[in-house]
């Protein structure tokens, strides 16, 4: 990003011009504002050296713009560049644009990562709309160039189209257009309608996204080519299906936000404790951009080709990792990013830098990026916008391959308090606890990556914190309360003495749930729940025992599945769970079979694209749809049973007929094994994951046929509520504490007590310590968290008593809402 220099005779006008322009640009510019002499109260003048110290504090490699107000601030401006080293002169400009309207129009440009000459280019120009406003001629603005017409031949087919979902073509959408414009043989052109923007390429998620469809906007559609018909139809039909975005949520009495003080700013509690420190920005590491040109342009590109493949490859591994730690829903993201990786409106103006012009293919790669998303930049829509930031971020993936450099995470000036827009999951798996103190989002809801990777982590945080939070300057201290929900900027002395005993009272005790991890969890009048830890590979298991986990509550096996071209053999797979169950030393193992489908696919099993994968052919039912994939994870399973305590869950059960099915797969797995001379243990103990509404209501029938049961409250509540934990725009409803929820949970404790079923619970709420009482008293008699959150999730169930726990669950179920339920759990 480009440093900006602001140089005045007076200190108070350079402060002045810096904030506005920091206020219109953002708080994580690089603006370095001199003004006034080195002297007590800066009186009126200009210093040379402290210009030059200035512009090494903006300094970047993208270069330092200087605006100077007049007379002797240029003489010190030039100056300044004389006393810097050589190889940085030329990397610095001295702009004639007007002072406050130039650092304005600069702070912005640069905010959008514009390369140096096209930032002085929008500071000098930063007249143009007062003098419109005054009678006189600006500049005219550039209009967005649009695209071609198409260069198919053949049929031709129209539509025009109401876009009816909430968020219009926001990401997931747009990339569900082009997911489907491009699985025709059609030239797809789309046009906004309603604004007039367009038309735009089908195939290019940039350019869709880029036209701005809101909720209410009309889109036109136009394909050429041989499957034009076809390319519309299909068009039409995800049109209809509101682009696979469910509908709408009832609008409700807003819950009054709990009491803060004075300043604070009112989010969603994320992950528990607090942290005071000076507020930090993530600042991307910079990878050094090759400029020389190529001599062999076709290796050049075929270089470039190989890197975009390596980064599919990467992005994979970690939606598949992302997915076995913290579920489907946190690791969709990389769907949408690896879209970009084919989206020909980036490609194309890289294979003519690169062919045509010989320039070097990182240089016109992230040029490319960056037109890119300054597109997405100038949109109105604040969550689109936000998407520029996940398009630089593959963008960088590419570079680092390109230039054959590995970048580090996303860094932070120093120790203190990350805010963000909101966090990938890749960008929380890699903070340091050490370094992050805590961390405060502007969006994001209690179920969403940042909050369930956070509480894992133990960094306390809090979410859906609105845009105000991005404001706050970097280096100025705030106060985040995961408890609350809240983060204070600039607290008082008070504040922050106050602030500081809570965190120091929390990690306390966290500190002593550690130490007693390894005794059982008894309520105080003697009740025994057992707590263990889901996990996602062997390494987890290894950290669940170390923890004081009783065993293993769910074992997602995905990680084996996903980011690999072949499916894995029953050798490798018995290898996998021998691993997790020698890491647990003896304790019972709870493995989750093969959870996939339209919305996270394998490459090697071919599926029809589904309108609604969530709904459709996944889990349990892809299992039985292609049984010899299920069959040789069963084979795996009975052979490691043989002589460890291993437990077979079957995910996104709906029906009895499904179970029958899958335990019939089962008993041929055995027969299998031991007609191969394998050894086999004399039965192996079956369950369901309760996920959808319909097992819950159905659990009596089940608990006829099952040994135990286990609640995924993440699928089961977004499934309850109709509202996807991963959409930060519903993401507060998909709270697993709304009575709805607990309702499902007590009619399947009811439908398995006449038989006498163990039920637990292995989504995230068994991991929230407010839940936790409340969960006891509804009769779970197990809790499955994530290894970090066992000790803690122990210490809860010893604080309280069973009689406690169920008067508190039948108040619970009394309520109207999540938040009622969050109030009467922290009640004295």
């Amino acid at each position: 990003m480009v440093g900006i220099v602001l140089v005045s005779h007076s200190h108070r006008l350079a402060q002045g011009a810096a904030e506005l322009a920091r206020e219109m640009g953002g708080p994580d510019i690089h603006l370095e504002p001199v003004g006034g002499l080195d002297l007590p109260d800066h009186p009126i003048g200009t210093d040379a050296v402290l210009v030059q110290q200035a512009i090494e504090r903006a300094w970047s490699q993208d270069g330092v713009l200087v605006l100077m107000d007049l007379g002797s601030a240029l003489l010190s401006a030039e100056m300044a560049i004389e006393m810097l080293p050589t190889e940085r002169r030329e990397r610095i400009l001295l702009c004639e644009a007007p002072f406050v309207e130039g650092a304005v129009a600069a702070a912005v440009a640069a905010r959008l990562d514009r390369p140096l000459g096209e930032v002085a280019d929008e500071a000098r120009g930063a007249l143009a709309a007062k003098i419109a406003h005054l009678g006189g001629t600006p500049r005219a603005e550039e209009a967005i160039a649009p695209a071609p017409e198409p260069t198919a031949q053949g049929p031709s087919a129209t539509a025009e189209l109401a876009v009816e979902n909430p968020l219009g073509l926001h990401a997931r959408p747009a990339a569900r257009f082009v997911q489907t414009a491009s699985s025709f043989d059609a030239d797809v052109r789309v046009t906004n309608l309603t604004t007039g923007r367009g038309p735009a390429s089908a195939r290019s998620l940039n350019q869709v996204a880029t036209l701005g469809v809101l909720q209410g906007h009309r889109i036109g559609v136009r394909a050429v080519g041989p499957q034009a018909a076809e390319a519309v139809d299909a068009l039409r039909e995800l049109a209809e299906q509101r682009f696979g975005d469910e509908p709408e949520p009832p609008v409700t009495a807003a819950t009054p936000p709990p009491p803060v003080g004075e300043g604070a700013i009112a989010g969603t509690a994320a992950s528990p404790g607090v942290a005071v420190g000076p507020a930090r920005h993530f600042r991307p590491p910079e990878i050094p951009i090759p400029s020389d040109p190529v001599v062999d342009r076709e290796r050049a590109w075929s270089r470039f080709e190989d890197a975009l493949g390596e980064v599919r490859t990467e992005l994979e591994r970690t939606r598949a990792s992302v997915a076995s730690r913290a579920g489907d829903q946190s690791a969709a993201i990389f769907e949408a990013h690896a879209l970009f990786l084919q989206d020909e409106d980036l490609l194309a103006p890289v294979r003519t830098a690169v062919l045509e012009q010989g320039t070097n293919p990182a240089r016109a790669w992230w040029d490319s990026v960056r037109a890119a998303a300054a597109g997405w930049r100038e949109l109105d829509d604040p969550y689109l916008r936000a998407r520029a930031a996940d398009l630089e971020a593959v963008g960088r993936q590419v570079l680092s391959h390109l230039v054959d450099v590995t970048p580090g995470p996303p860094v932070l000036s120093g120790p203190g308090v990350l805010l963000a827009p909101d966090l990938t999951p890749s960008d929380t798996a890699g903070l340091d606890p050490a370094s992050v103190l805590g961390i405060g989002t502007a969006y994001g809801g209690p179920t969403s990556h940042t909050a369930v990777l956070a509480r894992s982590l133990g960094i306390p945080a809090a979410v859906g914190l609105g845009a105000t939070v991005l404001q706050i300057e970097e280096g100025v201290t705030v106060v985040v309360d995961g408890d609350a929900g809240t983060l204070a900027p600039e607290p008082t002395p008070a504040e922050i003495s106050q602030a500081r005993t809570r965190g120091k009272r929390f990690r306390a005790l966290e500190a002593q749930a550690r130490l007693e991890a390894a005794r059982p969890a008894v309520t105080r009048d003697g009740t025994r729940i057992e707590v263990v830890a889901n996990v996602g590979r062997p390494d987890d298991a290894v950290a669940a025992a170390q923890a004081g986990a009783e065993g293993v509550g769910l074992l997602r096996t995905e990680f084996l599945f996903l980011g690999r071209t072949t499916m894995p053999s029953e050798e490798e797979q018995e290898q996998a769970y021998r691993a997790v169950a020698e890491a647990l030393g003896g304790r019972p193992v709870i493995v989750r079979t093969l959870d996939v489908g339209g919305d996270k696919p394998l490459p090697y099993v071919p599926m029809a694209q589904e309108a609604n994968p969530f709904l459709g052919v996944r889990g349990l039912r892809l299992g039985l749809a292609r049984p010899e994939i299920l069959l040789t994870q069963l084979r795996a399973l009975v052979r490691t049973a043989a002589d460890h305590p291993i437990f077979v869950m079957f995910p996104m059960v709906t029906t009895l007929q499904e179970l029958r099915s899958a335990k019939e797969l089962l008993r041929q797995a055995g027969d299998g094994v031991r007609a191969s001379g394998g050894a086999t243990p004399e039965r192996i103990p079956v369950g369901v994951m309760v996920e959808v509404p319909a097992a819950a209501l159905q659990a009596g029938s089940f608990a006829d046929e099952v040994d135990f049961f286990s609640i995924g409250t993440n699928d089961l509540t977004q499934y309850a509520l109709a509202a996807e934990r991963g959409n930060e725009h519903v993401a507060e409803l998909a709270d697993g504490l709304h009575p709805a929820v607990l309702k499902l949970i007590a009619m399947t404790v009811e439908g398995a007590a006449p038989q006498e079923r163990m039920v637990g619970v292995c989504g995230e709420l068994a991991g929230d310590p407010v839940a936790v009482p409340i969960l006891v008293g509804l009769g779970v008699t197990e809790l499955s968290a994530s290894p970090p959150a066992v000790p803690r999730v122990k210490r809860a169930v010893r604080e309280l008593t069973l009689e406690e726990a169920r008067a508190l669950a039948r108040e619970a179920l009394s309520r109207t809402s999540a938040a009622e339920v969050r109030a009467l759990s922290a009640r004295p």
